[in-house]
């Protein structure tokens, strides 16, 4: 009797089970960001959603190694669909896995800003903001970010205010995030304010910001807050806005060019005989 050939012999349904789920967990990942970034649903069913990938994603992994065991025993075919399982596994735990780890390093606050004291206030954005969290937090928050975030502090500029206040809106633009409000530093208003919406990169999470430039003495003093509107860790997101804005601000106000006061204007001068501006004849 003739033996089968090797590709005539059945695929290991072990490893094929490992690649579909780990293809239908892509697939919901990939739904549960669009629906996040789109806001066709509201956020915990969307994150529900997310969390179902992951554990499918966990199923997939395990039952790629089962596959691995099944197919070194018996010698069947299968081995590329245990691996695609594998890789896709570890590729939707990756990023979670990471979130995990500065979890467990960071406090679990989610509104920071350069001035405890006296926060900048969300003014229009407190409409869009769910009830509740548009003051901040206190006192025990602030302790919790000066142990976690020590270099979060307020910008001084050897700058004009609205300089300073201009590179700031014009960083804002750069970074594409929604403008709520800008209000420019003038002589009737004091401060200048800009309010703003960021967003996460991958799942598109709402952080709302808010920017004040106060001038002191011959320069400006910046205040920023950046916070979450969901969830109370912001696994370091609001802090990493923060100083990755106000050193791009500092670096814009120190690289734009002094203004030039114009030229002194010089009198024409006086011909002999000629009189001059009092109506006396020039002296000889």
């Amino acid at each position: 009797m003739a033996r089968r050939a090797f590709h005539d012999e059945p695929m290991s349904r072990v490893a094929i089970w490992s690649s579909r789920l780990a293809l239908f967990a892509f697939v919901v990942a990939a739904l549960s960001i669009i629906i996040v970034r789109s806001g066709l649903l509201e956020i915990i069913p969307a994150l529900a959603t997310f969390a179902a990938a992951l554990v499918f994603a966990g199923l997939a992994i395990l039952i790629a190694f089962t596959a691995f065991v099944v197919i070194w025993r018996q010698g069947v075919p299968g081995l590329g669909r245990a691996l695609l399982g594998l890789f896709l596994g570890l590729v939707l735990l990756a990023y979670p896995a990471y979130l995990g780890t500065r979890a467990l390093r960071l406090p679990a606050i989610s509104d920071i800003t350069t001035d405890t004291a006296n926060p900048p206030r969300f003014e229009v954005l407190a409409r869009l903001r769910p009830r509740g969290r548009n003051d901040y937090p206190g006192p025990q928050v602030a302790a919790l970010q000066r142990s976690a975030y020590p270099d979060i502090a307020p910008l001084e500029l050897d700058a004009p205010p609205k300089v300073a206040y201009d590179a700031a809106l014009a960083l804002v633009t750069k970074r594409k995030w929604y403008i709520g409000d800008a209000r420019a530093p003038t002589l009737a208003r004091r401060d200048g304010v800009i309010e703003a919406v960021a967003r996460s990169p991958i799942m598109g999470f709402r952080d709302d910001v808010v920017i004040r430039v106060t001038p002191i003495g011959q320069g400006a003093r910046i205040d920023m807050r950046s916070a979450s509107r969901f969830g109370d860790h912001d696994l370091g997101a609001n802090a990493s806005r923060i100083r990755s804005l106000l050193e791009d601000i500092d670096d814009a106000v120190s690289s734009a060019p002094e203004p030039r006061s114009p030229p002194e204007k010089k009198a024409p001068p006086v011909k002999k005989g000629q009189p001059d501006k009092k109506g006396q004849p020039a002296r000889r």
